[in-house]
C-alpha cells in the first residue's frame, strides 16, 4: 500500500482524514496507534512527532502530520 494513515480510534481529526480519503477513492492502509503518546514510537520514527493523524504517501515521498494539511494534500494531490 502506498498511502498509510497513522490514526487513533476515536480521534475526530483522524475521522475527517479517513472520510476524505474514502471520498477521494484513495486506497490506503490504516495503522492504529496507542492512546498513550509515550507508546507511539512508530509514529515518532516516521514523522518526528507523536501526534496523529499522520499521512505517509510512499510514492511521492511525503510524510505529513496535521489534519488540515493532510486534507488539503488529499484534495490537491490524491483526489
Amino acid at each position: 500500500m502506498s498511502v498509510i494513515l497513522y490514526a487513533l480510534d476515536g480521534c475526530p481529526w483522524c475521522v475527517k482524514v479517513h472520510d476524505a480519503l474514502a471520498d477521494a477513492d484513495v486506497a490506503y492502509e490504516t495503522v492504529w496507534v496507542d492512546a498513550l503518546h509515550s507508546e507511539r514510537n512508530e509514529v515518532k520514527r516516521v514523522s518526528g512527532q507523536r501526534g496523529v493523524p499522520v499521512l505517509v504517501d510512499e510514492v511521492r515521498g511525503v510524510t505529513m502530520p496535521e489534519s488540515a494539511n493532510i486534507l488539503e494534500y488529499i484534495e490537491r494531490t490524491l483526489a
